[in-house]
């Protein structure tokens, strides 16, 4: 199993979408300010955390790029236009907002709801309608079901869902996400952060994500803004570089412990070429299943059905080869799930293999625990000389 690295240089050269010049706000009263002369860009086609304390300006910041609050001083340039002095309601409609429990309109339905920015552009009912339809899809709500629901009729995942799919309504450039799935049990909220990755790699919207959890900044962003007081930055970087150096002591204490086990979470599925793992068709008959037993040495076959998704596991044992009964499939791996998701589920059902399926459930292959091991002391070793982070074998 090897890692597929990007390119670094790929963006070397890509001007900002978002670039924040001086930015300032200083309320009335207050000696200090909200957020003091903060410069920062922001690449096209990226998810950028901005992370932090509570009050350190993050959710401010976020909000003065849409002018939700207006900057005291300072520049906001979107996509290399200084939009300070725009009217606020005419770029908020190039801006896709969402917020805790998608802020939805509850007196709307769920289709009134996405529909709401491609109206006030003045988009006519039929391609209105067919992009509500295309973004319930997209976020895997069925529109059938789901387009004359109201808010109060849907579960807390599905109102962030509608929530994404109405800041995506007008087709924005840019995309703010003040806690998004913080309000979701960390259950749904996993599944919401995946699919949210999915949905990402289609769109590739330029994305500022706010949110206090670490874990969350580190899982969800390309690169991390780490605030401190008065909306300052104190390192903007990778998650991969901020969690192997920390800029400073502020840094390192707001990561906490276990900065190497969360360095585990950036490696995911989806980035790594997988070994494969004897399988047998679920309509199998005993003979065909006795003859994918005797062809292999490992002690299990993974069954997968007609679409070739897998459904359990058929143990082989003694020198006969012998089929058991079939064991339950407890967990498979998705394209966003990561090496630390891997080693918490292997941990968890006792297993020292897992399989893995793509976006649509089908099979792509296994990792096994000797070989995330390996894999898990390359992460570790990346971004230190010393060697010193490594995992040492037991």
């Amino acid at each position: 199993m090897t890692e597929k690295t990007p390119d670094a240089n790929a963006n070397a050269h890509v001007d900002p979408m978002i670039r924040l010049d001086r930015l300032t706000k200083r309320y009335p009263g207050q000696s200090e300010a909200a957020v003091d002369e903060l410069t920062l860009d922001i690449p096209e086609g990226r998810i950028v955390t901005f992370v932090g304390p509570s009050g350190c300006g993050k959710t401010t910041t976020m909000k003065l790029i849409n002018r939700l609050i207006e900057p005291t001083s300072g520049r906001i340039h979107l996509d290399g236009k200084d939009v300070t002095e725009v009217p606020a309601h005419l770029l908020r409609r190039r801006i896709g907002y969402t917020i805790q429990q998608g802020g939805l309109f509850p007196h709307r339905t769920v289709a009134d709801n996405i529909a709401t920015v491609p109206r006030l552009l003045g988009w006519d009912k039929q391609r209105v309608t067919a992009r509500v339809d295309e973004l319930l899809r997209l976020v895997g709500l069925d529109p059938d079901t789901y387009r004359r629901r109201y808010p109060k009729q849907l579960s807390g995942g599905q109102q962030q869902r509608v929530g994404v799919a109405r800041a995506l309504g007008g087709d924005p450039q840019v995309m703010l996400m003040d806690e998004p799935f913080g309000a979701i049990d960390p259950l749904n909220r996993e599944s919401l952060q995946n699919e949210f990755l999915r949905i990402q790699a289609e769109v590739r919207k330029t994305i500022v994500f706010v949110t206090h959890d670490i874990d969350e900044a580190v899982r969800m962003g390309d690169l991390i803004a780490i605030f401190a007081d008065n909306g300052k930055v104190l390192q903007y970087d990778t998650p991969e570089r901020i969690l192997a150096d920390p800029a400073d002591g502020f840094v390192s204490d707001f990561i906490g412990a276990g900065a190497s086990v969360r360095r585990l979470s950036l490696t995911r599925m989806d980035s790594l070429e997988l070994p494969a793992w004897p399988t047998v068709a679920e309509s199998a008959d005993g003979e065909q299943r006795r003859t994918a037993a005797a062809r292999t040495e490992r002690d299990h076959l993974l069954v997968l059905d007609d679409d070739d998704r897998p459904t359990s596991w058929l143990p082989v044992t003694g020198a006969g080869r012998e089929v058991g009964g079939a064991l339950p499939l407890l967990r498979a791996l998705g394209p966003g799930d990561s090496l630390f998701d891997a080693l918490d589920h292997m941990l968890a059902a006792n297993s020292s293999v897992l399989a893995v399926v793509d976006g649509d459930g089908r099979y792509r292959g296994v990792v096994e625990m000797d070989s995330l091991r390996a894999l898990i002391n390359t992460v570790h070793g990346r971004g230190r000389t010393d060697g010193s982070d490594q995992l040492q074998e037991a």
